[in-house]
Parts: C-alpha cells; sequence; structure tokens
C-alpha cells in the first residue's frame, strides 16, 4: 500500500479513538470532582447529544456520492428506499443496512455492467 493510505488510516483511527474516549474521560473527572464535592449535577447536554450528531455526520456524508454520475446518485437514491423499507418492515438496525449496501452495490455493478 501506498505510505499516504498508511497515514490517512492512522489519522482515522486516532480521530475516531479520540471521538470515543476524551467524552469518556472527561465525565469520568467531572463526575470525580463532583463527588468530591458532595454534589451530583446531570450528565451535561452536550455530552447526551454528542452521538446522534456524530451518526448524523456520518450519514450526511454517505448520501453524497463520491463521484458524482447518473450511476451513483441513482444507486444512492435506491439504497437509501431499500433502507428505509427494509428498516419499517423488519424494526431491526442490521438488517436495512445490508440491504441498503447490497442494493447499493447491485446498482453500481449493474451500470458499470451496461456501460
Amino acid at each position: 500500500m501506498d505510505s499516504g493510505i498508511w497515514v490517512a488510516l492512522i489519522v482515522t483511527a486516532v480521530g475516531t479513538f479520540l471521538m470515543r474516549s476524551l467524552p469518556m474521560v472527561w465525565m469520568q473527572r467531572h463526575l470525580v470532582r463532583r463527588k468530591a464535592k458532595n454534589t451530583m449535577d446531570a450528565m451535561p447536554i452536550w455530552l447526551g447529544v454528542l452521538g446522534p450528531l456524530m451518526i448524523a455526520a456520518m450519514f450526511g456524508v454517505s448520501l453524497v456520492p463520491a463521484k458524482a454520475s447518473l450511476a451513483s446518485w441513482t444507486a444512492t437514491a435506491l439504497g437509501v428506499l431499500v433502507t428505509l423499507i427494509v428498516a419499517r418492515r423488519t424494526g431491526s438496525l442490521g438488517w436495512p443496512i445490508v440491504a441498503g449496501v447490497a442494493t447499493y452495490g447491485g446498482v453500481i455493478l449493474l451500470a458499470n455492467t451496461a456501460f
């Protein structure tokens, strides 16, 4: 592999680790300070919102194709549609993702084969 890919992987791994560990470390220290003062305040609002915001950001980024073409936009739209339908019918988290990714891959494969 190219050294640029390794650098990108390491930066991504460190960033992911920090996004998950820093709020946990901060909260542990926050609770220790509150316990020392004999006051137990509620968890800060920003900490409860952090997880859903990260998921929304990843979702938003995944909706925009890397290469803007008719095939990629069609694959994205059909993948999202299938994901929503399967999520509504099954009520699970795993099967909609599998179905959406399979649909996206199938449309891209068909588009590359057809053209």
